[in-house]
């Protein structure tokens, strides 16, 4: 795990997130027990991204390169516009924000394992305030970030090893047209 900020602190001190961070580099490992064809398809789709990513709400494609983001700190809503700027096939996937009121940067890269029976997914996202210090909320969400990818990556893992990942989209799907029913 490494984050990264402002480095004018003194190191034995403890860090005030609200004080001295403006972003957050959380950067986690983990390895996946099937190919890196198999990983990568999985985990190379934003509109996927909410099945194990915890601190995503939404993610809905404009078009091939372009997704809106959203999500929600201490009650504020957040909206952002990502495009994807490397896409190497079975390699390396990361993406910009080019518009909204949060700024997310992420890369995805693949790495064989074991002749290529396992994968290790290296996962980086990239935090940063547009406006100032960061409200307490969204202090809270940068210092709870690392662990939370961690676990979130947990969860792929579990996902995509047990053959599931793609049932989470079936159940999103029926409880999207059940809702639209009920509000029928």
């Amino acid at each position: 795990m490494q984050c990264y900020g402002d480095t004018s602190h003194k190191s034995h001190e403890p860090i005030n997130f609200t004080e001295v961070y403006k972003y957050i580099m959380a950067h986690q490992r983990i390895e996946v027990d099937l190919p890196l064809a198999k990983v990568y398809e999985l985990m190379s789709s934003p509109t996927d991204f909410p099945k194990f990513l915890s601190s995503l709400r939404e993610v809905n494609k404009v078009n091939s390169q372009t997704f809106e983001y959203v999500t929600e700190i201490g009650g504020e809503e957040f909206r952002w516009t990502t495009n994807i700027i490397d896409d190497l096939r079975n390699t390396r996937f990361a993406w910009i924000t080019i518009n909204g009121n949060l700024n997310q940067t992420g890369t995805i890269r693949f790495t064989p394992l074991n002749n290529g029976s396992r994968t290790r997914v290296d996962f980086s996202l990239d935090y940063r305030t547009f406006f100032g210090d960061p409200s307490s909320e969204m202090a809270q969400f940068i210092e709870e970030l690392p662990d939370k990818l961690l676990n979130d990556l947990e969860k792929f893992k579990n996902l995509a090893e047990s053959g599931s990942f793609k049932d989470e989209s079936e159940k999103e799907e029926v409880a999207s047209e059940k809702k639209e029913e009920v509000t029928a």
